[in-house]
């Protein structure tokens, strides 16, 4: 009869392996293998791990197949008497594409870990991308052709607005204007070009007012001859024009004063011959002086001119001398000067004392 100390070598055999998952695949799992194999090794310690503890409930005992190199069950067929994590396996090698080396002892069982081995080796261009719907509509390329077009066409439109632009700027007007001192003096009326500036238009009325020999008799030419420009001031009804405006802007602009009126109520359009005759100058068909000289419109009587039968009254001339003297005394007191952010239209003037004005017009 053997004796009780002796260990029963079937016992050493077949008793629980109380090692971890991680000792048990570093003793089957060897050097580099692949993938699959290392998934389907996993499996099978994670299976006999949990066959000991069913047995260890049971009071039977499993041997440890990674242990004792026992024939593996599941590469058989998956029949009904299958354990679901055999089924896992089978479904996981289905699953691999091809056989990759992996140094992740931790690997995910998921099919992240698939997808980015895949993407190294090329699947990753099978797959259908969706649409990004955040991205507008891309414009469609233009070709050469198409391009050279759309620039002469804007080309052609920039050249026909200089034409008209610079046709408004040289048709002419009447300028009829009164020299103002506290009583105005009749100054008769001035040829001006829209294109022309406030500054020319004081200087032609400085020659005008030699010439009528306004103020003192005795003294006018000597007197008119020593004012300079910047000693005047043009006021338009009661809105003081600055020197370096021209009176396009106000053209182009409709700029309109107190009560809503135009401050220059002129035409913004040139005459359609004007327009012709600066396209063909343009285009240099009058290239030669004389062709020009022939080609060249009568002059107009000024008081054929826009704007000659204007009041004369709304334009007045002022020495700037004696305006910063009587600026406190009406009606100097209702000028101010041009604020081309301003809308005077629904501005409400009142003066130094809170009074509201009250205008004609």
């Amino acid at each position: 009869m053997p004796s009780t100390t002796m260990s029963d070598p079937s016992a050493s055999r077949f008793a629980p392996q109380n090692k971890t998952t991680q000792e048990r695949l570093s003793t089957t799992t060897v050097g580099l293998v692949a993938l699959s194999d290392f998934r389907k090794r996993r499996a099978e310690v994670l299976e006999q791990q949990g066959r000991e503890q069913d047995a260890l409930a049971t009071g039977t005992s499993t041997p440890d197949r990674s242990q004792t190199a026992t024939p593996d069950v599941t590469s058989g067929d998956s029949g009904d008497g299958a354990p679901p994590s055999a089924r896992a396996v089978k479904k996981s090698k289905k699953k691999t594409a091809k056989k990759l080396l992996s140094f992740d002892d931790d690997g995910d069982d998921g099919e992240g870990t698939d997808s980015s081995l895949d993407a190294g080796g090329g699947a990753l261009s099978k797959k259908k991308l969706k649409a990004n719907t955040s991205v507008g509509i891309v414009p469609k390329s233009m070709t050469k052709a198409a391009l050279v077009k759309e620039a002469t066409e804007r080309e052609a439109l920039r050249k026909e607005f200089i034409s008209i632009q610079t046709a408004v700027k040289q048709t002419e007007i009447a300028i009829p204007f009164v020299f103002y001192d506290g009583a105005s003096t009749p100054g008769g009326m001035v040829r001006m070009t829209k294109g022309d500036f406030i500054w020319l238009f004081l200087d032609k009325s400085r020659r005008v007012g030699a010439e009528l020999g306004v103020g003192e008799q005795a003294n006018a030419v000597k007197a008119w001859a020593r004012v300079g420009v910047d000693d005047l001031m043009l006021v338009r009804r009661t809105i003081i024009i600055p020197h370096h405006y021209d009176f396009y802007y106000f053209l182009m602009n409709k700029c309109r004063g107190p009560g809503g009126e135009l401050i220059f109520p002129y035409s913004a359009n040139a005459p359609e011959v004007a327009v012709q005759q600066q396209k063909e100058e343009s285009a240099d068909v009058l290239s030669t002086a004389a062709s020009r000289a022939a080609a060249a419109k009568p002059v107009t009587p000024v008081e054929l001119l826009e704007g000659a039968d204007g009041d004369a009254t709304e334009t007045k001339v002022v020495d700037r001398r004696w305006y910063e003297k009587n600026k406190h005394i009406y009606p100097a007191s209702t000028w101010q000067e041009f604020d081309a952010e301003k809308d005077y239209k629904s501005e409400v003037r009142k003066d130094a004392g809170g009074n509201t004005f009250f205008f004609s017009k």
